[in-house]
């Protein structure tokens, strides 16, 4: 068998790779019959010389690879006929953005793997990005708030060589005694926690959350049992909101009047209910500044998440009276959105 490691193609610029030059070398030292070819990039944050010099063939032509593994979704016109690929594709739930994506895969008989349907017998996902998704989300999170607030300015995120950088640039991070909301309670909320407990945030339960003041900045962390309810009030048994989440209610609204700045990694699921609609935004008790929506849902759970961003600006305003989208920080009134993909 040939595998061939595909070069990001879409746009802006992805410079992961799916194998690193190492793994490479040691799949090939496991499985000797098998032959890995990677595909020349200008971009891949690897250089074409590291996977050279452990002695992998790297060349402009894929198409005689059996398998073609990539990371995110491959442009449509590059799509070989006929091939495996192994990529994200952000197709299944039916996002429209990637329609022709997927109309194009089936019209060139290609057989798509979907790193996000690939699970363990217990459904457990096999792959995500979930806690780097978290980390960076976060870190977005924190930038926008400080940028609408003029309080600091971090670099952006693709400046940071690594993690340790990163982590020296969030000591500009000075926030006054405001409320973070992290929604969801998996690898993605993780990530988040991690980067708010590095620099020094408290964590406060839901209840003290929504109830009592602070003289420090604090942060809390929902489940689905403390945004979503039953209509008629009965006990939450969590196996059956996932099974028929459009049998229940959400209630996150007492949230908004709370929080300054909410971080969105929960999953959501289309038949869910919403966090808040577009009218809550426009009430006198909703207080969010900015969210950081890592799970990128458009027009889902967040009503104001009306296209992606891309790391090379990552925030859009949205006005709340006309509910159309605005330059980042471009008005007091405005909501500040991040909605990269990770």
């Amino acid at each position: 068998m040939k595998i061939g490691i595909i070069r990001e193609g879409k746009f802006p610029i992805d410079r992961r790779v799916p194998l690193s030059p190492q793994q490479c070398q040691a799949v090939q030292e496991k499985y000797p019959n098998l032959e890995l070819i990677i595909q020349t990039s200008s971009i891949r944050c690897f250089a074409d010389i590291e996977y050279q010099q452990l002695g992998l063939e790297v060349r402009e032509n894929v198409s005689d690879c059996d398998i073609l593994l990539g990371v995110k979704e491959v442009p449509v016109s590059e799509l070989i006929p006929n091939k495996t690929y192994l990529f994200f594709s952000h197709t299944i739930k039916k996002q429209p953005y990637n329609r022709q994506l997927l109309q194009t895969i089936l019209d060139k008989n290609i057989r798509l793997i979907d790193y996000e349907c690939l699970t363990t017998e217990r459904g457990s996902r096999v792959i995500g990005f979930g806690r780097y998704a978290g980390i960076v989300g976060a870190y977005h999170g924190l930038d926008a708030y400080g940028k609408r607030n003029y309080l600091y300015q971090l670099q952006p995120i693709l400046d940071c060589v690594d993690l340790n950088q990163m982590k020296a640039e969030l000591a500009k991070v000075k926030l006054p005694a405001i409320k973070i909301t992290i929604t969801g309670g998996g690898r993605v909320a993780k990530g988040v926690m991690e980067i708010l407990d590095f620099i020094g945030i408290t964590s406060v339960s839901p209840s003290d959350f929504l109830t009592k003041s602070y003289p420090e900045a604090v942060y809390t962390q929902l489940n689905t049992t403390d945004y979503n309810k039953t209509p008629d009030g009965s006990p939450f048994i969590e196996a059956e909101f996932f099974q028929y989440p459009e049998q229940f209610e959400g209630d996150f609204y007492k949230s908004t009047q709370v929080t300054d700045l909410l971080m969105a990694a929960a999953y959501w699921h289309p038949q869910s209910p919403v966090l808040f609609t577009t009218e809550d935004i426009q009430s006198s008790g909703f207080k969010i500044q900015a969210i950081a929506d890592i799970t990128c849902d458009i027009e889902g759970s967040i009503p104001c998440t009306q296209r992606t961003s891309t790391l090379t600006e990552p925030y859009y305003d949205y006005h709340p009276p006309t509910q159309q989208l605005e330059p980042p920080f471009s008005r007091e009134e405005n909501l500040t959105i991040m909605a990269v993909v990770q």
